[in-house]
């Protein structure tokens, strides 16, 4: 994910100081973007999660205060009186006493095809060609240029901004999804596929980039929804989701959650169609470090964040996203695949309407179904799923089998299986 973001005294991440605490106190409080534990400003490294935090804030406080200076001796009747010295320079006043935050990198510009990038291990890659191009950066087929990989074979290398949401991204790969680790996930829960990209390399370009270089990944499932399905079959429906549901349990088991679940960042290689990939991992946030499952706390990151069709109401109030609200952003994903879209599709650029509408329907499930079916029946997996997934608490830990059960009993009904082929036609 996730993206995709660091912590300290028990007593910084209890509460974190109102407006007119700030103003009142002569330290900046500091939260980790990641986990949400606050810090001491002199912190660079979260001692929680350990991942490294953004500069500290200037204080307006200790910029402004000026030290009373010692009265000037008093002149003689007949001598003139010495000018007053000249006031210390002021900045402008600020809200909250805080130096503004620094300005977020642009979008990364696109690099030339036959462009070629060396990662840390030495091994260089050259660019073919754009596929796709969006918020979480650029992502390219690349073919290897030097080293032992083969050099005819596609490989999918996403580039952003040396210092956007890929270095996130990278954090999680290299903590949570080393190859390693998911094989032996892979054999401890006897999966044939589990749909963790694996990262082969990653590394800077030019001093301004960073990329990651990935196994060919294939077409995202939005790409071939926009082909002209719009919708998915049943059948095909629940294959994926079975899929996606092993991706998040191997993710939440390894302390992340990934915190963007939408079409874009769910892959299908149009060669092998038993392979469902779940990348973008900009928002992947560390929800559990160390084991211990960070406090439920609004406001303590940028709300929000993510895709804001799906993105689960905890993002929406910028609380730290739990296990449950990936599995609320996968049956959002899941009701549009099969109806096409959702009661707020067409008003996501009011984003107090679509929160409205998310608390309202998550409190009445069959009323979502009915808007969303009309009068089509709606799938009784679907209803069970969501109404289980809604009814979770922040740090409750989800039935993953039960859930993937809701869907897998379906498809035997329908002589499948969730790890055949996915029931759906698509182009290279």
């Amino acid at each position: 994910m996730a993206g995709r973001g660091r912590r300290g005294p028990a007593a910084a991440a209890a509460a974190r100081p109102g407006p007119e605490a700030a103003c009142a106190s002569s330290r900046v409080s500091r939260f980790c973007p990641q986990c949400g534990r606050g810090v001491e400003p002199a912190f660079r490294f979260c001692p929680a999660c350990g991942g490294r935090l953004p500069p500290p804030p200037r204080e307006e406080e200790e910029e402004e205060t000026v030290q009373a200076a010692p009265a000037p001796p008093r002149q003689q009747a007949c001598s003139p009186a010495a000018p007053p010295p000249p006031p210390p320079p002021r900045s402008p006043a600020r809200p909250g006493g805080r130096s503004p935050r620094k300005a977020r990198a642009g979008p990364a510009v696109p690099l030339p095809a036959e462009a070629v990038l060396t990662d840390w291990g030495g091994r260089q890659w050259r660019l073919i060609r754009l596929l796709e191009q969006g918020g979480g950066g650029l992502m390219y087929e690349a073919q290897a240029a030097s080293g032992t990989c083969p050099q005819k074979q596609s490989y999918s290398l996403k580039l952003d901004v040396k210092d956007g949401k890929i270095y996130n991204e990278q954090n999680f790969f290299q903590r949570a999804a080393k190859a390693g680790t998911v094989e032996k996930w892979k054999k401890w829960h006897s999966v044939p596929f589990l749909g963790i990209p694996s990262c082969l390399g990653f590394g800077l370009h030019a001093d301004s980039y960073r990329f990651l270089v990935f196994s060919d990944l294939g077409r995202t499932l939005q790409s071939v929804l926009n082909d002209g399905l719009y919708q998915l079959r049943e059948k095909a429906a629940f294959q994926i989701v079975v899929r996606l549901l092993d991706c998040l349990e191997y993710i939440h088991e390894n302390e992340y959650v990934h915190g963007d679940i939408t079409a874009e960042n769910i892959y299908l290689n149009p060669a092998d169609l038993t392979q469902v990939t779940l990348a973008g991992y900009c928002f992947a946030f560390r929800y559990c470090p160390g084991g211990k499952h960070v406090a439920q706390r609004e406001g303590s990151r940028t709300p929000h964040e993510g895709t804001m069709e799906f993105i689960s109401l905890d993002s929406h109030k910028g609380a730290g996203p739990s296990r449950r609200s990936d599995l609320e952003s996968l049956g959002y994903c899941l009701l549009k695949w099969l109806c096409g879209f959702l009661p707020w599709s067409d008003e996501l650029d009011k984003v107090e309407t679509v929160v409205e509408k998310k608390e309202k329907y998550k409190g009445d499930v069959p009323c979502l179904l009915r808007v969303c079916f009309r009068k089509k029946p709606a799938p009784d997996a679907l209803q069970r799923y969501l109404q289980q997934v809604m009814a979770l608490e922040y740090e409750e830990k989800p039935h993953y089998e039960g859930l993937r059960q809701l869907f897998k009993k379906p498809l035997e009904k329908m002589k499948s299986s969730a790890y055949d082929p996915v029931d759906i036609k698509m182009v290279p």
